[in-house]
């Protein structure tokens, strides 16, 4: 190891020089501890309001692009206290808003070793042994999901994953149909006849997807869920018998693993039946209830899961990992053929020829994080034992919310859960209008979050304002929970005195 650092400039990048390494510590621990005070905190979140926080940074950083450097500790105090101090602390248990977890600290360790190697996870030449780690990881994947002639990729998310499902689904629907490459030749003129079918509660990145593929939002063909929340199967067969006869092309069908407000699951068994009946591309949406596959107890709900063409899994939700940490999987590794290209300067078809492994021939992205490791780290350091015991606890605290609701008078529950979310609305004692509890649960969301003292969805179900605790939170306790309950039917009262009083002064 060299001695010092040679030039005031080698200070700022991490370097085999001993005074690099000094740096590098220095740094990273001033970053932990301002982690720690924003951890430690007693809140979800500080309740400040949005012009409050940019009027804070602005007097803490009043240059983005300052003349002189302040020191390390100068701007992390600074950062302490503008930043951290009002960010949405996804560590505390009453913070229950999104599909946002907290993260495991085998996935904040390999975060460190992500940055400070910097390898990009296109070609082997960038990223070396970090391509047969994503490798290890998609080959355990398939096999965790029953996809034994599989392959897969690392995504940035849900998002990206069910794009790529549906623009292999185009692809393959284009050449089998019409023997039209619509990666070299564009659109085929019948292009407005392709339809995708996926439930009224699925994800909006379906309609997402179809826009940026050329589609048009009005490809995707909405089919009614059940007293479940389910795909109904009856539906789903009359809009296929519907669209063949108008002429129409069904060409994909999605499958929704956990939606986002109730958690519920799609008949993945009878729609892999139907697709293989009408010859769709059947990509299952698991971007939510993924994590299920490792529980011996709950993976039974995703039954059906290993006759998916592809499958969308988030490693950032009930995997626990930091964002961002997603994969995308086939049940035929060849099917990534359809969106494979070369480019001489990065993976010439001489690699090929060779079997070297780049991996840019299965992604959207180019210069892509080594985010494998995430999972990849964790499920070395943490037993199945664990694993299925921090599911069973994540999805358990969903029932006793359930149960606390269920039995007050004051809420109306909207779905029993099957995974981790409870939607729920206040209704007081009954005599409110319809129009009146809209408005108080609205303000009781909103107060809690301007108290800082909870973090917790909104939603509309049929039109109705509902709130909903989504709980990733594995730490998080029934008596939380229990003392929130309480909270929100305080101000659920309180604001109904304000709310009679502001109507009787109008």
């Amino acid at each position: 190891m060299k001695a010092s650092i040679k030039t005031k400039i080698d200070a700022f990048f991490l370097t085999n020089s001993q005074g690099s390494m000094e740096s590098y510590q220095h740094v990273m621990n001033q970053a932990m501890e301002t982690l720690k005070s924003a951890v430690l905190a007693n809140a979800p979140f500080s309740g400040a309001s949005p012009q409050l926080v940019k009027e804070g940074l602005e007097a803490q950083f009043p240059e983005f692009l300052p003349e002189a450097a302040d020191s390390p500790k100068e701007v992390f105090d600074k950062l302490s206290s503008a930043v951290a101090d009002h960010a949405i602390s996804v560590h505390h248990p009453l913070c229950a808003a999104h599909l946002h977890c907290p993260p495991m600290l085998s996935g904040l360790a390999a975060e460190v070793l992500i940055s400070g190697l910097n390898l990009s996870m296109d070609s082997w030449d960038q990223s070396g042994a970090a391509t047969m780690v994503e490798q290890k990881v998609m080959d355990g994947l398939c096999g965790l999901f029953g996809l034994y002639e599989g392959d897969g990729v690392m995504t940035s998310g849900g998002t990206q994953s069910n794009l790529m499902g549906l623009l292999l689904a185009r692809e393959r629907a284009a050449l089998k149909l019409w023997n039209w490459d619509i990666k070299k030749q564009g659109l085929p003129v019948e292009h407005n006849l392709l339809k995708i079918l996926c439930s009224d509660a699925a994800h909006f990145s379906v309609q997402q997807a179809a826009s940026v593929l050329g589609l048009g939002e009005e490809a995707v063909i909405p089919v009614k869920t059940d007293a479940a929340d389910r795909m109904c199967m009856n539906d789903l067969e009359e809009k296929l018998k519907q669209l063949k006869k108008e002429g129409k092309i069904p060409f994909a069908l999605i499958a929704t693993a956990g939606t986002t407000d109730f958690g519920a699951i799609d008949p993945l068994e009878k729609m892999s039946q139907t697709a293989k009946q009408y010859d769709l591309w059947f990509h299952v949406d698991a971007a939510y209830g993924g994590g299920l596959m490792m529980s011996d107890q709950h993976k039974h709900k995703l039954k059906g899961i290993d006759q998916a063409d592809s499958i969308t899994v988030d490693f950032h939700k009930m995997f626990y990992q930091p964002i961002s940490c997603g994969a995308f999987l086939v049940n035929d590794r060849s099917s990534f053929s359809y969106m494979k290209r070369h480019a001489d300067y990065l993976n010439p078809e001489e690699d090929d020829e060779e079997e070297v492994p780049n991996l840019v021939g299965k992604s959207l992205q180019t210069t892509r994080r080594f985010d494998a490791l995430k999972p990849f780290l964790s499920f070395q350091l943490i037993s199945r034992s664990d694993w299925s015991e921090i599911i069973r606890r994540t999805l358990s605290l969903a029932k006793d919310a359930y149960k606390m609701l269920e039995h007050d008078s004051s809420f109306a529950v909207m779905h029993k859960p099957e995974l981790s979310t409870v939607v729920f609305r206040y209704t007081g004692d009954g005599m409110l209008t319809e129009d009146a509890i809209n408005l108080l649960n609205y303000r009781i969301r909103d107060r809690l979050l301007a108290n800082g003292e909870a973090v917790i969805a909104r939603t509309k179900v049929k039109g109705q304002a509902c709130l909903k605790f989504t709980l990733l939170n594995p730490l998080a306790e029934a008596e939380d929970l229990s003392k929130l309950i309480q909270r929100i039917k305080e101000i659920g009262q309180n604001e109904r005195r304000m709310l009679q009083n502001e109507q009787g002064r109008s």
